[in-house]
């Protein structure tokens, strides 16, 4: 059983919309639908559970349905923190599923992993027993305490990006969670699934992402989903994408770059 966790519990706080960035409706449909359809018409995903803010449920209920999503098998209450809206989703799937399932916990606000990523994830946690979505970083990452001084700058080609989705059986990262959760700290400093399994000692697999699947959050992202929206659809009628693609490969041929 190949189980999508999708979170959408944000309350919209950093986009400034007055309305949660995941229910944005960008070139006439909600930004969280684009995300779940990626698992509706993924062949290998069988179940998606979302989880978003109570107050949200019904009208999330009613784009299910309007949009036919039919693997969207439970709408569960977000929590305090993503993380809580993940365990809530979390103890909803293990409650119907073999605890073998595999999860991948994705946020409803990344509506463009590629349908590759999505299979790789899985095939990583049948080889590995998790996937962590990555790309690699082409900035200079510079970390500091204080935000005033440069304290380390690591090489760059050592460095990636998390993404989603992040993908484990769900018996273990159930227990990570359980175990997080009693912690002292508990889920503070804990921004991913990722950061939550090397807590606790456990090795992270990474899985190499697609450049586009950004995490719509500010108004600026909104400006690259719809340039990546506008892409995907001309790549689809006129092939542009795949045009690019041997132009490239004929120049490198050719010497030209």
């Amino acid at each position: 059983m190949n189980i999508a966790i999708v979170f959408a519990g944000g309350s919209g706080v950093r986009m400034g919309s007055g309305i949660p960035k995941q229910f944005l409706t960008i070139n006439g449909k909600p930004i969280i639908i684009y995300t779940l359809q990626l698992f509706q018409y993924h062949g290998r995903i069988d179940k998606i559970y979302l989880s978003v803010l109570d107050t949200y449920i019904s009208y999330m209920q009613e784009l299910i349905e309007e949009y036919r999503l039919k693997k969207v098998v439970k709408v569960i209450p977000g929590g305090a923190t993503a993380q809580d809206s993940i365990y809530h989703a979390l103890k909803a799937a293990e409650s119907e599923n073999p605890e073998d399932s595999i999860v991948l916990i994705h946020d409803g606000v990344r509506p463009f992993v590629s349908y590759e990523v999505i299979s790789n994830n899985i095939e990583s946690v049948e080889k590995y027993g998790n996937g962590i979505t990555c790309t690699p970083c082409y900035e200079t990452i510079l970390i500091s305490k204080d935000q005033t001084e440069v304290g380390q700058v690591p090489y760059r080609k050592e460095t990636f990006a998390a993404q989603a989705p992040q993908s484990f059986y769900l018996k273990d990262i159930i227990a990570v969670h359980d175990a997080v959760r009693k912690s002292d700290g508990g889920y503070e400093n804990m921004v991913d699934a990722c950061t939550m399994i090397r807590s606790q000692g456990m090795k992270a697999h990474m899985v190499m992402g697609n450049r586009g699947n950004i995490k719509v959050t500010t108004p600026e992202d909104v400006y690259i989903f719809r340039s990546l929206l506008q892409y995907k659809e001309d790549e689809q009628a006129f092939g542009y994408g795949l045009t690019n693609r041997i132009e490239t490969r004929m120049n490198r041929a050719m010497g030209k770059e």
